[in-house]
């Protein structure tokens, strides 16, 4: 099957939204001794630290869209990656006008790059950091990740 990148039209897509959850790969990146974190310039989770994430494409392979993610949000082109598992987010924002709520079920991977890698932020993100716990100020997706998937112990 054919992997299927393109843009899909915005009514198109608020209709998916609206009635669907959305399949989507996150990345926990072990980066610098702690995990990595970015502030998301757009909805759901705007101006938060949360994961490097994005949607599945139809006809992608889950493996793949890791080391997608990793290099289109982070710059990051030669990673090691391991499924940690699912989770589940229910949101009561959305990017798309007219779409009030988003639920997405984001298949988690943790991400190691090689070493000496320099992060290179793609424009959804404005900032990084890199942290051995969850922060105060982070979504609460951040926590439940560190917890659910036993990250940075």
């Amino acid at each position: 099957m054919d992997r299927h990148d393109e843009r899909i039209p915005t009514e198109t897509f608020a209709t998916c939204l609206d009635n669907m959850p959305q399949p989507c790969v996150d990345l926990v990146v072990e980066y610098e001794g702690g995990i990595l974190l970015t502030r998301r310039q757009n909805e759901p989770a705007k101006g938060e630290w949360f994961w490097p994430g994005s949607r599945l494409y139809k006809g992608e392979r889950l493996d793949n869209a890791a080391a997608r993610i990793a290099e289109e949000e982070l710059g990051l082109t030669s990673v090691a990656t391991e499924r940690l598992g699912v989770s589940e987010h229910f949101w009561d924002t959305s990017s798309v006008d007219g779409v009030d709520s988003r639920h997405t079920i984001p298949i988690v991977y943790r991400i190691v790059p090689d070493d000496g890698a320099e992060i290179t932020l793609d424009d959804q993100h404005d900032a990084y950091r890199v942290v051995t716990e969850p922060p105060a100020d982070a979504n609460q997706y951040v926590t439940e990740y560190f917890e659910q998937f036993d990250i940075g112990r």
